[in-house]
Protein backbone atom coordinates (compact mmCIF):
# COMPACT_ATOMS: atom_id res chain seq x y z
CA UNK A 1 0.00 0.00 0.00
CA UNK A 2 1.28 3.17 -0.86
CA UNK A 3 0.55 6.78 0.54
CA UNK A 4 -0.89 7.66 3.95
CA UNK A 5 -0.81 4.54 6.11
CA UNK A 6 -4.09 3.33 7.17
CA UNK A 7 -4.94 1.39 10.16
CA UNK A 8 -7.64 -1.66 9.18
CA UNK A 9 -10.93 -1.37 10.79
CA UNK A 10 -11.52 -2.57 13.86
CA UNK A 11 -15.49 -2.72 15.12
CA UNK A 12 -16.19 -0.28 18.14
CA UNK A 13 -12.62 0.87 18.64
CA UNK A 14 -11.32 4.65 18.34
CA UNK A 15 -9.14 5.28 15.67
CA UNK A 16 -5.25 5.12 15.74
CA UNK A 17 -3.40 7.21 14.01
CA UNK A 18 0.60 7.52 13.16
CA UNK A 19 2.77 9.41 15.78
CA UNK A 20 6.20 10.99 15.67
CA UNK A 21 9.19 9.77 17.28
CA UNK A 22 12.66 11.51 17.92
CA UNK A 23 15.78 11.82 16.43
CA UNK A 24 17.54 8.21 16.53
CA UNK A 25 20.54 7.23 14.92
CA UNK A 26 18.95 4.99 11.81
CA UNK A 27 21.69 4.00 8.98
CA UNK A 28 18.20 3.97 6.57
CA UNK A 29 15.96 6.78 6.07
CA UNK A 30 13.33 8.16 4.15
CA UNK A 31 14.24 10.11 1.48
CA UNK A 32 11.92 12.82 2.02
CA UNK A 33 11.82 13.90 5.58
CA UNK A 34 10.45 16.57 8.08
CA UNK A 35 12.25 18.02 11.56
CA UNK A 36 9.61 19.55 13.95
CA UNK A 37 11.58 21.74 16.39
CA UNK A 38 10.83 21.16 19.66
CA UNK A 39 10.70 25.22 21.65
CA UNK A 40 8.19 23.27 24.89
CA UNK A 41 5.00 23.39 23.31
CA UNK A 42 2.05 21.02 24.46
CA UNK A 43 1.21 20.21 21.20
CA UNK A 44 4.95 19.44 19.78
CA UNK A 45 4.08 15.44 19.20
CA UNK A 46 0.31 16.30 17.96
CA UNK A 47 2.33 18.56 15.11
CA UNK A 48 4.36 15.69 14.33
CA UNK A 49 1.19 13.30 14.56
CA UNK A 50 -0.10 15.09 12.01
CA UNK A 51 2.26 15.39 9.80
CA UNK A 52 2.81 11.32 9.82
CA UNK A 53 -0.61 11.44 9.48
CA UNK A 54 -0.07 12.54 5.75
CA UNK A 55 1.77 9.96 4.66
CA UNK A 56 5.12 11.93 5.06
CA UNK A 57 7.77 10.66 7.86
CA UNK A 58 9.15 13.17 10.30
CA UNK A 59 10.72 13.44 13.73
CA UNK A 60 11.35 15.74 16.85
CA UNK A 61 14.12 17.29 17.89
CA UNK A 62 15.19 19.86 20.91
CA UNK A 63 15.45 23.51 19.57
CA UNK A 64 19.29 23.52 20.51
CA UNK A 65 20.40 20.79 18.36
CA UNK A 66 23.76 20.87 16.97
CA UNK A 67 24.59 21.37 13.43
CA UNK A 68 25.91 17.80 12.94
CA UNK A 69 22.59 16.32 13.92
CA UNK A 70 21.20 18.47 11.21
CA UNK A 71 23.19 17.69 8.35
CA UNK A 72 22.93 14.27 9.02
CA UNK A 73 18.79 14.42 9.04
CA UNK A 74 18.95 16.59 5.96
CA UNK A 75 15.10 17.43 6.43
CA UNK A 76 12.83 18.66 3.32
CA UNK A 77 11.68 21.21 5.41
CA UNK A 78 11.42 22.21 8.91
CA UNK A 79 8.56 23.23 11.34
CA UNK A 80 8.85 25.52 14.43
CA UNK A 81 6.22 24.40 16.91
CA UNK A 82 5.30 27.23 19.82
CA UNK A 83 6.57 27.32 23.58
CA UNK A 84 5.61 28.92 26.84
CA UNK A 85 8.40 30.98 26.94
CA UNK A 86 8.50 35.11 25.70
CA UNK A 87 11.05 36.16 22.35
CA UNK A 88 10.90 39.39 24.40
CA UNK A 89 13.19 38.28 27.39
CA UNK A 90 16.60 38.01 27.30
CA UNK A 91 17.64 34.17 28.17
CA UNK A 92 14.25 32.65 25.93
CA UNK A 93 15.18 29.93 23.08
CA UNK A 94 15.97 31.16 19.69
CA UNK A 95 16.11 29.67 16.28
CA UNK A 96 19.41 28.13 15.52
CA UNK A 97 20.77 29.66 12.16
CA UNK A 98 21.63 26.14 10.97
CA UNK A 99 17.72 25.95 10.67
CA UNK A 100 17.36 28.76 8.09
CA UNK A 101 21.10 27.79 6.87
CA UNK A 102 19.44 24.32 5.87
CA UNK A 103 18.05 26.49 2.60
CA UNK A 104 14.14 23.97 2.52
CA UNK A 105 10.64 25.74 3.64
CA UNK A 106 10.44 26.95 7.21
CA UNK A 107 6.90 27.03 8.91
CA UNK A 108 6.71 28.88 12.59
CA UNK A 109 3.81 28.23 14.68
CA UNK A 110 2.60 30.29 17.01
CA UNK A 111 6.08 31.04 19.26
CA UNK A 112 7.97 29.60 16.23
CA UNK A 113 6.16 32.47 14.18
CA UNK A 114 7.10 35.44 16.60
CA UNK A 115 11.23 34.09 17.38
CA UNK A 116 11.50 33.72 13.20
CA UNK A 117 10.01 37.17 13.03
CA UNK A 118 12.43 39.02 16.06
CA UNK A 119 15.32 37.26 14.32
CA UNK A 120 14.49 38.56 10.85
CA UNK A 121 14.35 41.96 11.98
CA UNK A 122 10.52 42.24 12.68
CA UNK A 123 8.31 43.38 15.82
CA UNK A 124 6.83 41.12 18.67
CA UNK A 125 5.23 42.65 21.62
CA UNK A 126 3.73 41.50 24.54
CA UNK A 127 -0.28 41.62 24.39
CA UNK A 128 -2.50 43.02 27.06
CA UNK A 129 -5.05 40.81 25.95
CA UNK A 130 -4.05 37.57 25.52
CA UNK A 131 -5.77 35.10 22.80
CA UNK A 132 -6.80 31.68 23.89
CA UNK A 133 -9.67 29.41 21.88
CA UNK A 134 -10.91 29.99 19.22
CA UNK A 135 -10.46 32.94 17.13
CA UNK A 136 -11.67 34.01 13.41
CA UNK A 137 -9.25 34.77 10.92
CA UNK A 138 -9.65 36.63 8.08
CA UNK A 139 -7.69 34.99 4.92
CA UNK A 140 -5.29 37.65 2.86
CA UNK A 141 -3.53 34.84 0.88
CA UNK A 142 -0.01 34.85 -0.41
CA UNK A 143 -0.58 34.32 -4.33
CA UNK A 144 -1.49 31.81 -6.67
CA UNK A 145 -0.19 28.04 -5.46
CA UNK A 146 1.29 29.75 -2.14
CA UNK A 147 0.28 27.71 1.47
CA UNK A 148 -2.32 30.18 1.94
CA UNK A 149 -4.13 29.88 -1.45
CA UNK A 150 -7.29 28.45 -1.87
CA UNK A 151 -8.53 28.74 1.55
CA UNK A 152 -12.18 30.57 2.41
CA UNK A 153 -12.03 34.20 3.30
CA UNK A 154 -12.76 33.75 7.23
CA UNK A 155 -11.47 30.46 9.20
CA UNK A 156 -12.55 29.64 12.73
CA UNK A 157 -8.79 28.79 14.25
CA UNK A 158 -7.25 27.90 17.08
CA UNK A 159 -5.17 30.48 19.45
CA UNK A 160 -2.96 30.21 22.31
CA UNK A 161 -0.53 33.07 22.65
CA UNK A 162 -0.07 36.09 24.85
CA UNK A 163 2.79 37.78 22.50
CA UNK A 164 2.01 38.87 19.01
CA UNK A 165 3.70 39.97 15.86
CA UNK A 166 3.21 43.73 15.45
CA UNK A 167 5.61 44.05 12.57
CA UNK A 168 6.71 41.63 9.52
CA UNK A 169 10.42 41.34 8.80
CA UNK A 170 11.92 42.71 5.47
CA UNK A 171 10.64 40.42 3.22
CA UNK A 172 7.92 39.31 4.33
CA UNK A 173 3.94 39.80 3.82
CA UNK A 174 0.89 39.29 6.24
CA UNK A 175 -1.07 36.44 4.81
CA UNK A 176 -3.75 36.72 7.60
CA UNK A 177 -5.00 38.63 10.65
CA UNK A 178 -7.37 38.24 13.29
CA UNK A 179 -9.41 40.99 15.99
CA UNK A 180 -6.73 40.35 18.40
CA UNK A 181 -3.73 39.31 16.71
CA UNK A 182 -3.64 41.82 13.49
CA UNK A 183 -0.59 39.55 11.82
CA UNK A 184 -2.39 35.79 12.61
CA UNK A 185 0.13 34.60 9.52
CA UNK A 186 3.31 36.04 7.71
CA UNK A 187 4.75 34.45 4.48
CA UNK A 188 8.31 35.02 2.79
CA UNK A 189 7.81 33.36 -0.39
CA UNK A 190 10.63 33.67 -2.03
CA UNK A 191 12.84 31.52 0.83
CA UNK A 192 9.98 29.60 1.72
CA UNK A 193 9.66 30.78 4.92
CA UNK A 194 6.06 30.86 6.85
CA UNK A 195 4.68 31.48 10.09
CA UNK A 196 1.41 31.21 11.87
CA UNK A 197 0.40 32.70 15.19
CA UNK A 198 -2.67 29.67 15.41
CA UNK A 199 -1.88 26.21 15.41
CA UNK A 200 -2.88 24.49 12.45
CA UNK A 201 -2.47 20.88 14.40
CA UNK A 202 -5.27 21.23 16.67
CA UNK A 203 -8.70 19.98 14.99
CA UNK A 204 -10.54 23.31 16.43
CA UNK A 205 -8.44 24.88 13.64
CA UNK A 206 -10.71 24.58 10.22
CA UNK A 207 -8.71 23.53 7.30
CA UNK A 208 -4.99 22.92 9.72
CA UNK A 209 -4.40 19.55 8.63
CA UNK A 210 -5.31 20.76 4.88
CA UNK A 211 -2.66 23.64 5.28
CA UNK A 212 -0.47 21.13 6.96
CA UNK A 213 -0.31 18.95 4.39
CA UNK A 214 0.21 21.69 1.71
CA UNK A 215 3.60 22.52 3.54
CA UNK A 216 4.87 19.17 3.68
CA UNK A 217 3.67 18.12 0.01
CA UNK A 218 3.31 21.13 -1.90
CA UNK A 219 5.62 23.69 -0.92
CA UNK A 220 8.09 21.12 0.61
CA UNK A 221 7.89 18.30 -2.18
CA UNK A 222 7.75 15.48 0.33
CA UNK A 223 6.03 12.55 -1.33
CA UNK A 224 3.49 10.51 1.13
CA UNK A 225 5.52 7.24 1.19
CA UNK A 226 5.26 6.80 5.27
CA UNK A 227 3.54 3.42 5.26
CA UNK A 228 3.58 0.50 7.16
CA UNK A 229 5.60 -1.26 4.59
CA UNK A 230 7.70 1.37 4.29
CA UNK A 231 8.79 1.14 8.40
CA UNK A 232 9.29 -2.89 8.40
CA UNK A 233 11.23 -2.52 5.44
CA UNK A 234 13.42 0.37 7.43
CA UNK A 235 13.39 -1.93 10.36
CA UNK A 236 14.28 -5.43 9.29
CA UNK A 237 17.12 -3.70 6.97
CA UNK A 238 18.53 -1.63 10.06
CA UNK A 239 18.27 -4.47 12.07
CA UNK A 240 20.31 -7.03 9.45
CA UNK A 241 22.36 -4.03 9.47
CA UNK A 242 23.36 -3.94 13.24
CA UNK A 243 23.23 -7.44 13.97
CA UNK A 244 25.14 -8.56 11.06
CA UNK A 245 25.58 -12.47 11.23
CA UNK A 246 25.21 -12.45 15.28
CA UNK A 247 22.69 -14.26 17.27
CA UNK A 248 19.88 -12.27 19.22
CA UNK A 249 18.23 -13.14 22.52
CA UNK A 250 14.46 -11.43 22.94
CA UNK A 251 12.34 -11.38 26.25
CA UNK A 252 8.72 -11.95 25.12
CA UNK A 253 5.65 -10.95 26.91
CA UNK A 254 3.01 -11.90 25.05
CA UNK A 255 2.34 -8.54 24.86
CA UNK A 256 2.15 -6.41 21.83
CA UNK A 257 5.21 -4.53 21.77
CA UNK A 258 7.34 -7.64 22.23
CA UNK A 259 5.81 -9.34 20.01
CA UNK A 260 6.40 -6.82 17.21
CA UNK A 261 9.93 -6.98 17.99
CA UNK A 262 9.76 -10.80 17.77
CA UNK A 263 8.50 -10.87 14.39
CA UNK A 264 10.63 -7.90 13.01
CA UNK A 265 14.10 -9.52 14.72
CA UNK A 266 12.62 -12.69 13.31
CA UNK A 267 12.30 -12.00 9.91
CA UNK A 268 15.59 -10.15 9.65
CA UNK A 269 17.68 -13.19 11.20
CA UNK A 270 15.61 -15.81 10.67
CA UNK A 271 16.39 -18.78 13.20
CA UNK A 272 19.23 -17.06 14.66
CA UNK A 273 16.76 -15.10 17.11
CA UNK A 274 15.70 -17.46 20.12
CA UNK A 275 12.38 -15.80 22.08
CA UNK A 276 12.68 -16.29 26.17
CA UNK A 277 9.45 -16.16 28.19
CA UNK A 278 9.82 -15.63 32.03
CA UNK A 279 7.14 -16.20 34.18
CA UNK A 280 8.25 -13.52 36.42
CA UNK A 281 4.69 -13.97 39.24
CA UNK A 282 3.85 -10.70 38.29
CA UNK A 283 1.18 -12.01 35.13
CA UNK A 284 -2.49 -11.45 34.34
CA UNK A 285 -4.80 -14.90 35.39
CA UNK A 286 -3.91 -17.94 32.46
CA UNK A 287 -1.24 -15.40 31.01
CA UNK A 288 1.80 -17.91 31.14
CA UNK A 289 -0.54 -20.54 29.69
CA UNK A 290 -1.70 -18.10 26.87
CA UNK A 291 2.17 -17.41 25.69
CA UNK A 292 2.63 -21.17 25.39
CA UNK A 293 0.21 -21.88 23.43
CA UNK A 294 0.58 -18.79 21.15
CA UNK A 295 4.43 -18.89 20.60
CA UNK A 296 5.90 -21.64 21.62
CA UNK A 297 3.66 -24.47 19.32
CA UNK A 298 5.21 -24.94 15.75
CA UNK A 299 1.79 -26.11 14.79
CA UNK A 300 0.19 -22.53 15.80
CA UNK A 301 -1.66 -21.23 12.63
CA UNK A 302 0.87 -18.26 12.82
CA UNK A 303 3.87 -19.80 13.26
CA UNK A 304 4.79 -18.73 9.68
CA UNK A 305 4.74 -15.13 11.60
CA UNK A 306 5.85 -15.41 15.13
CA UNK A 307 9.06 -17.43 16.01
CA UNK A 308 8.14 -20.38 18.07
CA UNK A 309 11.65 -20.83 19.27
CA UNK A 310 10.57 -20.36 22.64
CA UNK A 311 12.38 -20.69 25.84
CA UNK A 312 10.29 -20.28 29.23
CA UNK A 313 11.67 -19.65 32.45
CA UNK A 314 10.13 -19.76 35.61
CA UNK A 315 11.57 -17.11 38.15
CA UNK A 316 8.31 -16.17 40.11
CA UNK A 317 10.31 -16.76 43.60
CA UNK A 318 13.26 -14.75 42.54
CA UNK A 319 10.98 -11.43 41.98
CA UNK A 320 9.10 -11.82 44.89
CA UNK A 321 11.88 -12.43 46.73
CA UNK A 322 13.71 -9.25 44.88
CA UNK A 323 10.61 -7.46 45.48
CA UNK A 324 10.15 -7.97 49.31
CA UNK A 325 9.57 -5.17 51.77
CA UNK A 326 10.10 -2.76 48.98
CA UNK A 327 6.66 -0.17 48.74
CA UNK A 328 8.20 2.78 46.59
CA UNK A 329 7.21 2.68 42.99
CA UNK A 330 10.69 3.79 41.61
CA UNK A 331 12.48 1.09 43.65
CA UNK A 332 9.98 -1.55 42.36
CA UNK A 333 10.23 -1.03 38.95
CA UNK A 334 14.10 -0.97 39.49
CA UNK A 335 13.88 -4.49 41.39
CA UNK A 336 11.80 -6.05 38.43
CA UNK A 337 14.45 -4.34 35.62
CA UNK A 338 17.68 -6.09 38.17
CA UNK A 339 16.45 -9.92 38.15
CA UNK A 340 14.85 -9.73 34.39
CA UNK A 341 18.55 -8.93 33.56
CA UNK A 342 19.85 -11.21 35.85
CA UNK A 343 17.43 -13.74 34.24
CA UNK A 344 18.17 -12.58 30.94
CA UNK A 345 22.02 -12.76 31.64
CA UNK A 346 21.63 -16.39 32.30
CA UNK A 347 19.87 -17.32 29.65
CA UNK A 348 22.41 -15.57 27.51
CA UNK A 349 25.00 -17.94 29.12
CA UNK A 350 23.35 -20.88 28.00
CA UNK A 351 23.68 -19.54 24.35
CA UNK A 352 27.64 -18.64 23.25
CA UNK A 353 26.98 -17.28 19.85
CA UNK A 354 24.08 -14.47 21.74
CA UNK A 355 25.44 -11.28 21.30
CA UNK A 356 22.38 -9.08 21.01
CA UNK A 357 19.49 -8.26 23.39
CA UNK A 358 15.93 -7.95 21.51
CA UNK A 359 13.35 -5.75 23.56
CA UNK A 360 10.09 -4.38 22.61
CA UNK A 361 10.90 -0.73 23.76
CA UNK A 362 8.61 1.86 22.16
CA UNK A 363 8.94 5.56 22.46
CA UNK A 364 6.64 6.60 25.24
CA UNK A 365 9.18 4.51 27.30
CA UNK A 366 12.06 6.27 26.60
CA UNK A 367 10.06 10.00 27.21
CA UNK A 368 8.78 8.74 30.29
CA UNK A 369 12.16 7.43 31.45
CA UNK A 370 13.53 10.55 30.23
CA UNK A 371 16.21 8.83 28.10
CA UNK A 372 15.77 10.65 25.16
CA UNK A 373 18.93 11.50 23.33
CA UNK A 374 18.97 15.13 24.30
CA UNK A 375 18.15 14.46 27.88
CA UNK A 376 15.96 17.24 27.99
CA UNK A 377 12.54 15.67 29.74
CA UNK A 378 11.98 15.23 33.37
CA UNK A 379 11.81 11.37 34.59
CA UNK A 380 8.48 10.34 34.87
CA UNK A 381 8.95 6.76 35.81
CA UNK A 382 11.39 4.34 35.13
CA UNK A 383 11.30 1.41 32.65
CA UNK A 384 12.69 -1.85 33.01
CA UNK A 385 13.78 -2.23 29.60
CA UNK A 386 15.14 1.54 29.25
CA UNK A 387 18.58 2.57 29.78
CA UNK A 388 20.67 0.60 28.26
CA UNK A 389 22.91 -2.85 30.12
CA UNK A 390 25.02 -3.14 32.91
CA UNK A 391 28.93 -3.29 31.89
CA UNK A 392 29.27 -6.34 32.95
CA UNK A 393 26.81 -7.59 30.37
CA UNK A 394 28.27 -8.31 27.48
CA UNK A 395 25.09 -8.00 25.24
CA UNK A 396 24.52 -5.26 23.23
CA UNK A 397 20.59 -3.83 22.59
CA UNK A 398 18.70 -4.21 19.12
CA UNK A 399 15.38 -2.36 19.82
CA UNK A 400 13.46 -1.99 16.38
CA UNK A 401 10.17 -0.35 17.79
CA UNK A 402 12.47 2.49 20.24
CA UNK A 403 11.41 5.07 18.03
CA UNK A 404 7.60 4.03 17.02
CA UNK A 405 4.35 4.75 19.48
CA UNK A 406 2.04 2.23 20.10
CA UNK A 407 -0.39 3.20 16.96
CA UNK A 408 2.80 2.46 14.63
CA UNK A 409 3.64 -0.88 16.22
CA UNK A 410 -0.27 -1.94 15.82
CA UNK A 411 -0.51 -0.93 12.15
CA UNK A 412 3.24 -2.43 11.83
CA UNK A 413 2.13 -6.32 13.56
CA UNK A 414 -1.05 -6.40 11.31
CA UNK A 415 1.00 -5.75 8.16
CA UNK A 416 3.64 -8.20 9.27
CA UNK A 417 0.46 -10.65 9.93
CA UNK A 418 0.53 -10.93 13.26
CA UNK A 419 -3.46 -11.73 14.57
CA UNK A 420 -5.40 -9.44 15.54
CA UNK A 421 -6.40 -10.58 18.61
CA UNK A 422 -2.99 -10.02 19.58
CA UNK A 423 -2.23 -6.71 17.86
CA UNK A 424 -4.85 -4.97 19.70
CA UNK A 425 -4.56 -6.49 22.87
CA UNK A 426 -4.37 -3.83 26.10
CA UNK A 427 -0.99 -3.43 26.85
CA UNK A 428 0.54 -4.58 30.08
CA UNK A 429 3.40 -2.80 32.20
CA UNK A 430 6.98 -4.38 32.13
CA UNK A 431 7.20 -4.75 35.93
CA UNK A 432 3.53 -6.45 35.49
CA UNK A 433 1.03 -6.33 38.47
CA UNK A 434 4.05 -5.37 40.99
CA UNK A 435 2.82 -1.54 39.71
CA UNK A 436 -0.63 -2.41 39.81
CA UNK A 437 -0.22 -3.54 43.97
CA UNK A 438 0.00 -0.06 45.54
CA UNK A 439 2.59 -0.32 48.06
CA UNK A 440 4.40 -3.77 49.12
CA UNK A 441 3.61 -6.37 46.90
CA UNK A 442 2.97 -9.62 48.63
CA UNK A 443 1.57 -13.43 46.60
CA UNK A 444 -1.72 -13.03 48.53
CA UNK A 445 -2.22 -9.44 46.74
CA UNK A 446 -1.31 -10.68 43.76
CA UNK A 447 -3.69 -12.99 43.83
CA UNK A 448 -7.02 -10.95 44.43
CA UNK A 449 -5.45 -8.31 41.93
CA UNK A 450 -5.25 -11.22 39.10
CA UNK A 451 -9.28 -12.66 40.17
CA UNK A 452 -10.30 -8.88 39.78
CA UNK A 453 -8.77 -8.08 36.62
CA UNK A 454 -9.94 -11.28 35.11
CA UNK A 455 -13.71 -10.31 35.83
CA UNK A 456 -12.92 -6.55 34.50
CA UNK A 457 -12.04 -8.20 31.25
CA UNK A 458 -14.44 -10.77 31.07
CA UNK A 459 -17.25 -8.66 31.43
CA UNK A 460 -15.49 -5.83 29.03
CA UNK A 461 -15.32 -8.70 26.03
CA UNK A 462 -18.92 -9.80 26.92
CA UNK A 463 -20.05 -6.02 25.89
CA UNK A 464 -17.82 -5.30 23.74
CA UNK A 465 -16.24 -2.77 25.26
CA UNK A 466 -12.73 -4.49 25.45
CA UNK A 467 -11.44 -3.37 21.70
CA UNK A 468 -13.42 0.17 22.24
CA UNK A 469 -11.37 1.18 25.35
CA UNK A 470 -7.32 1.69 24.70
CA UNK A 471 -6.36 0.35 27.70
CA UNK A 472 -8.40 -0.83 31.20
CA UNK A 473 -6.85 -2.99 34.09
CA UNK A 474 -7.52 -3.23 37.96
CA UNK A 475 -5.60 -1.68 40.65
CA UNK A 476 -4.99 -3.07 44.31
CA UNK A 477 -5.11 -0.37 47.13
CA UNK A 478 -3.04 -1.45 50.46
CA UNK A 479 -5.88 0.04 52.47
CA UNK A 480 -9.24 -1.39 53.61
CA UNK A 481 -12.45 -0.10 53.94
CA UNK A 482 -15.69 -1.67 55.63
CA UNK A 483 -18.33 -3.03 54.07
CA UNK A 484 -21.66 -4.94 54.72
CA UNK A 485 -22.26 -8.86 53.29
CA UNK A 486 -25.45 -9.86 53.92
CA UNK A 487 -25.91 -9.20 57.44
CA UNK A 488 -22.32 -9.29 58.63
CA UNK A 489 -19.33 -7.02 58.02
CA UNK A 490 -16.34 -6.76 55.68
CA UNK A 491 -13.57 -5.28 56.69
CA UNK A 492 -11.52 -5.92 53.06
CA UNK A 493 -9.33 -4.16 50.56
CA UNK A 494 -10.06 -2.09 47.32
CA UNK A 495 -9.89 -2.34 44.15
CA UNK A 496 -9.85 0.43 41.56
CA UNK A 497 -10.69 0.15 38.05
CA UNK A 498 -9.15 2.16 35.46
CA UNK A 499 -10.23 2.14 31.92
CA UNK A 500 -8.84 5.14 29.15
CA UNK A 501 -8.70 6.06 25.82
CA UNK A 502 -6.00 7.65 23.83
CA UNK A 503 -4.10 7.14 20.35
CA UNK A 504 -0.33 7.77 21.35
CA UNK A 505 -0.42 6.68 25.14
CA UNK A 506 1.74 10.19 25.94
CA UNK A 507 -2.18 11.83 26.45
CA UNK A 508 -5.33 9.79 28.00
CA UNK A 509 -8.49 10.65 28.73
CA UNK A 510 -10.77 8.39 31.28
CA UNK A 511 -13.07 6.13 29.51
CA UNK A 512 -16.77 6.86 30.12
CA UNK A 513 -17.48 3.23 30.50
CA UNK A 514 -21.60 2.29 31.26
CA UNK A 515 -22.96 2.11 34.70
CA UNK A 516 -24.53 -0.97 34.33
CA UNK A 517 -21.28 -2.48 33.31
CA UNK A 518 -18.98 -1.08 36.12
CA UNK A 519 -21.71 -2.49 38.30
CA UNK A 520 -21.56 -5.56 37.10
CA UNK A 521 -17.90 -5.80 37.38
CA UNK A 522 -18.32 -4.07 40.88
CA UNK A 523 -20.76 -6.77 41.63
CA UNK A 524 -18.95 -9.66 40.67
CA UNK A 525 -15.64 -8.87 42.01
CA UNK A 526 -17.61 -8.15 45.74
CA UNK A 527 -19.06 -11.45 45.53
CA UNK A 528 -16.38 -13.64 44.32
CA UNK A 529 -13.54 -12.03 46.15
CA UNK A 530 -13.96 -11.88 50.32
CA UNK A 531 -10.62 -10.40 50.13
CA UNK A 532 -12.61 -7.03 48.66
CA UNK A 533 -14.65 -5.09 50.43
CA UNK A 534 -15.36 -1.73 47.96
CA UNK A 535 -14.52 -0.92 43.99
CA UNK A 536 -13.79 2.00 43.12
CA UNK A 537 -13.39 3.87 39.20
CA UNK A 538 -10.41 5.89 38.21
CA UNK A 539 -11.78 9.31 36.39
CA UNK A 540 -8.08 11.02 36.39
CA UNK A 541 -6.73 12.18 33.01
CA UNK A 542 -3.24 11.80 31.73
CA UNK A 543 -2.04 14.43 32.45
CA UNK A 544 -2.20 14.75 35.31
CA UNK A 545 -2.06 11.20 35.92
CA UNK A 546 -0.21 9.00 34.91
CA UNK A 547 -1.84 5.36 32.72
CA UNK A 548 -0.50 3.25 35.53
CA UNK A 549 -0.89 4.26 39.17
CA UNK A 550 2.62 3.78 39.56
Amino acid sequence: MRGRLRLPHVPQRANHRLAPHAVAPLSVRHPDRVLVVDFGSQYTQLIARRVREQGVYCEIAPFDLDAATLTAFAPKAIILSGGPETVTGDATPRIADALFAANVPVLGICYGMQAMAAQFGGQVTGSSHSEFGHAKMVVHGDGDGGLFARLPPSLNVWMSHGDRVTEVPPGFAVAASSANAPIAAMVDAERRLYGVQFHPEVTHTERGTELLRRFVCDVAGCARDWTAASIIDHAVAHVREQVGDGHVILGLSGGVDSSVAAALIGRAIGHRLTCVFVDNGLLRKHEAADVRAVFGDPASPHANVLPVNLEVVDAADRFLRALRGIADPEEKRKAVGRVFIDVFEEQARQHPNVGWLGQGTIYPDVIESAASKFGKAHVIKSHHNVGGLPERMRLRLVEPLRDLFKDEVRAVGLALGLPEELVHRHPFPGPGLAVRVLGEVRAEYLHTLREADAILRDELFKTGYYYRVSQAFAVFLPVKSVGVVGDSRRYAHVIALRAVDTTDYMTARWAELPHDLLAAVSNRIINELPEVSRVVYDVTGKPPGTIEWE
